[in-house]
């Protein structure tokens, strides 16, 4: 398992919580704007499936099975491409993730153009989206668990409101890193609260463009720092 030297760390928290604003705004996109459905949150999709898997009004089987496929097909290349670039420099890494993903979304706004939100139609677009949202969702997860940075996943709250809870000073704990889970929770919530504004007035193009272009100029800006030289492999 690949992970960045301990010197590296100091610009990739940043760069994670920006991360974690386009999670925010994927959320915003997928649930508004493709119909119940997360491409950034799997487990949120585990929970759907079984309601759809029952019957339930309004959850539909496929949706579903399209963007856990896809998540997994992203995190199973994401490894392997850390392994790759094992050897190399962290910067090349995260650059070469960052443009994966960026790509990924660019395309998924080219399917979203001439998309009627409301009837979800022509609905190849709408699986096209959810299939290449949810491939550059596992991407980056898988990424993100190789760089091994506590308490910033940029998907996943669950365990960050429970560290804060669990290890504040009401709890007898020393409160580690609250700066950091906070941040990491203000993050998606504006990243949600920008997307669903987007998606509601403008449709899906323009918050896809922009969740692409946050995730390569902010990926740009910590490759700049002199740390993201250093390899790849502690």
């Amino acid at each position: 398992m690949t992970q960045p030297p301990a010197s590296s760390a100091a610009p990739l928290p940043w760069l994670l919580l920006l991360l974690s604003v386009t999670t925010g705004l994927v959320d915003a996109i997928s649930v508004l704007g493709l119909g119940k459905v997360f491409t950034a949150n799997m487990t949120g999709n585990i929970v759907f499936l079984g309601f759809a898997a029952s019957g339930a009004p309004g959850f539909r089987v496929a949706p579903y099975l399209v963007a856990i496929s896809a998540f997994l097909v992203g995190a199973a290349v994401a490894g392997r491409m850390g392994k790759a670039h094992a050897d190399g420099s962290l910067r090349r890494w995260l650059l070469t993730s960052a443009s994966i993903e960026a790509v990924l979304l660019w395309v998924s706004a080219g399917f979203a153009i001439g998309l009627d939100v409301a009837a979800g139609t022509p609905e190849p677009n709408v699986y096209a989206i959810i299939a290449l949202t949810a491939l550059a969702m596992g991407y980056r997860n898988a990424t993100i668990r190789q760089l091994k940075i506590p308490d910033l996943t940029t998907t996943v709250l669950t365990l960050t409101l429970t560290g804060l809870a669990a290890d504040s000073s009401l709890a007898g704990g020393a409160n580690p890193n609250w700066a950091r889970r906070v941040g990491g929770v203000v993050a998606i919530f504006a990243g949600a609260a920008l997307g669903a504004l987007l998606v509601t007035r403008t449709g899906l193009v323009i918050p896809l463009i922009l969740a692409g272009l946050l995730v390569l100029a902010g990926t740009l800006a910590c490759a700049l720092h002199p740390a993201a030289r250093a390899p790849a492999r502690a």
